[in-house]
C-alpha cells in the first residue's frame, strides 16, 4: 500500500524547490501572446467598426486607439505576432523531431525571445 504519511513532505515540486525551464516558460508565453492577438485584433475590429458607423464613433475609437493605452497594445500585438509566429516555427521543428534535447531546446527558445525582440523593433522603426 502506498505510503500516506502526511508529514512535513512538500508537494512535489513544490515552488520553493522548482526552477521553471526556459521550455515550459516559452510556451506559457506563447499562450498568452496568442491571447494578446485576441486582445489588439478587437481593438482594431472596434477601429474599423466604428469608422464605418460614423464621424462620433469613429473619433471615440480613434482617440482610443491613438492613446497611450492604444499604442502600447498595438506594439504589444506587434511582438505578440512576431513571438507566435516564431514559436509556431519551432512547434514544427519540433514535430520533425529535431532540436529535442534539453540544451537546444532552450538554446531555440532564447532565439526566439531574442528574434522577436529585434524583429519587433525593426518593424516599429520601419513603420
Amino acid at each position: 500500500m502506498a505510503d500516506v504519511n502526511p508529514g512535513n513532505r512538500p508537494l512535489s515540486p513544490h515552488l520553493t524547490i522548482y526552477r521553471p525551464q526556459l521550455t515550459s516558460m516559452t510556451s506559457i508565453l506563447t499562450r498568452i501572446t496568442g491571447n494578446a492577438l485576441i486582445v489588439g485584433a478587437l481593438l482594431v475590429v472596434w477601429w474599423f467598426i466604428a469608422a464605418a458607423t460614423g464621424e462620433a464613433a469613429f473619433n471615440r475609437a480613434n482617440a482610443v486607439i491613438t492613446s497611450w493605452f492604444g499604442d502600447l497594445v498595438m506594439l504589444g500585438s506587434v511582438f505578440a505576432i512576431w513571438y507566435h509566429l516564431l514559436a509556431g516555427i519551432r512547434h514544427l521543428i519540433w514535430d520533425t523531431g529535431r532540436m529535442l534535447e534539453i540544451g537546444k531546446a532552450e538554446l531555440l527558445g532564447q532565439i526566439i525571445i531574442i528574434v522577436s525582440v529585434l524583429l519587433t523593433v525593426f518593424t516599429i522603426i520601419v513603420l
